[in-house]
């Protein structure tokens, strides 16, 4: 018998928005056919690795458009179980330190938050592993979604980035967790800083990632 609260707020797939009967976050149809990222690692420039729940299309790309500009906060949860799972999958030997790719602080304070940080610590409670803040972001540089072309997104984002200093990253292997990865030019320029101040590996895992990468 469905309680007071779920007959007031139906639960509905985090893809498609259906009403869902026993699933958890995703209806059948999505969990079967939704844009799977398959199960690989993927390379990029400066990171050693990266992986995704999806590929940046269709009902996902509504969905994560919804959680970053719509206040979509409540996807979180969702979406970072969901990440984890791949992530135990894919890096089972783990991770010294986890972080994120942070956003400005005056979009952060125009938005409410910052998407990959909420993202952060729901990956974080379901692997054990609390996320900590090894990057600032120093400069608001144009929306990486509003450039044409990869050259166009590296440069954009070349020295946005610096370290806090709240946590040595000298020989650590580090988890960098974002929402979204597309032509990788953000997640590599921090991994490009992490590996500068000496980290020894920076793996990438993202909600959903876009088709062209390499993969190994």
């Amino acid at each position: 018998m469905k309680s007071l609260w779920d007959l007031l707020f139906p639960r509905k797939c985090i893809l498609c928005g259906c009403l869902l009967d026993d699933e958890d976050v995703l209806c059948q149809h999505c969990r079967k056919d939704g844009p799977n990222y398959p199960t690989r690692k993927t390379k990029c420039q400066f990171l050693d690795s990266y992986t995704a729940v999806w590929y940046y299309k269709e009902n996902v790309r509504r969905s994560l458009l919804r959680y970053k500009f719509y206040h979509g906060t409540n996807l979180a949860p969702a979406y970072g179980r969901l990440l984890a799972a791949r992530i135990r999958v894919m890096y089972p030997e783990g991770f010294d330190l986890m972080t994120w790719v942070p956003t400005a602080s005056l979009r952060k304070f125009r938005r409410g938050y910052d998407q990959a940080e909420l993202l952060a610590k729901a990956v974080g409670r379901e692997l054990g592993l609390s996320p900590v803040k090894l990057l600032k972001k120093i400069r608001n540089n144009r929306a990486q979604s509003g450039l044409k072309n990869a050259a166009q997104r590296r440069a954009n984002v070349v020295g946005v980035y610096r370290l806090t200093g709240k946590a040595s990253v000298e020989g650590k292997r580090i988890l960098l967790l974002d929402d979204i990865l597309t032509t990788g030019a953000t997640a590599g320029e921090c991994a490009r800083m992490l590996r500068t101040a000496g980290a020894k590996e920076v793996h990438c895992a993202v909600v959903a990632a876009g088709e062209k990468q390499s993969e190994f």
